[in-house]
């Protein structure tokens, strides 16, 4: 038996070392990232189409505001949500997989902020062109209230009120 000697939890399986921590940390972040972007890449897909279709170039100046934010923001949360496996690929074999774990989760979460930047900014624009500013402002204020209570708040107070399992305190 191999892990005889190795630290065990309460629980009889057989502790993580850091480096086995780090590359289990890092494959779940890629895969969670895998969940964002393809919702993140649809809305700037449908974003970079929408000045092309017809209609599109008569929208108010406030609506065409709107539009370039949150085609902004989309491109800048798909350059953050893929920023991990990028620099993944180009940092292979380097030997710095926690430095890259610990970038990438930054990147993620700054990410993860500008899409719902982005999400909330195309909820006002459809709906200002659909109904008008007040159901507008309404929409977009409901969904930001909820990203920020779903993403935001209740991650933070669960972290704030749950013991850390990281074994090194990081």
């Amino acid at each position: 038996m191999a892990d005889t000697h190795a630290a065990r939890h309460q629980d009889g399986a057989p502790e993580e070392t850091r480096k086995e921590r780090v590359d289990r940390e890092l494959l779940e972040l890629l895969n969670e990232l895998r969940v964002a972007l393809p919702g993140v890449q649809f809305l700037f897909a449908f974003l970079l189409v929408v000045p092309f279709q017809p209609g599109g170039a008569e929208l108010t100046e406030f609506q065409r505001d709107v539009y370039f934010v949150t085609l902004l923001a989309a491109a800048v949360a798909t350059g953050l949500l893929i920023a991990p496996a990028a620099q993944h690929r180009v940092l292979f074999r380097q030997k710095d997989k926690e430095a890259l774990l610990t970038r990438s989760n930054h990147s993620a979460l700054a990410g993860l902020v500008v899409l719902a930047l982005a999400i909330v900014a195309a909820v006002l624009l459809v709906t200002d062109v659909l109904f008008d500013l007040t159901q507008a402002s309404l929409a977009a204020g409901a969904i930001g209230a909820l990203l920020a209570w779903w993403w935001i708040a209740v991650p933070f107070w669960k972290r704030a009120h749950t013991p850390s399992d990281d074994p090194d305190g990081d």
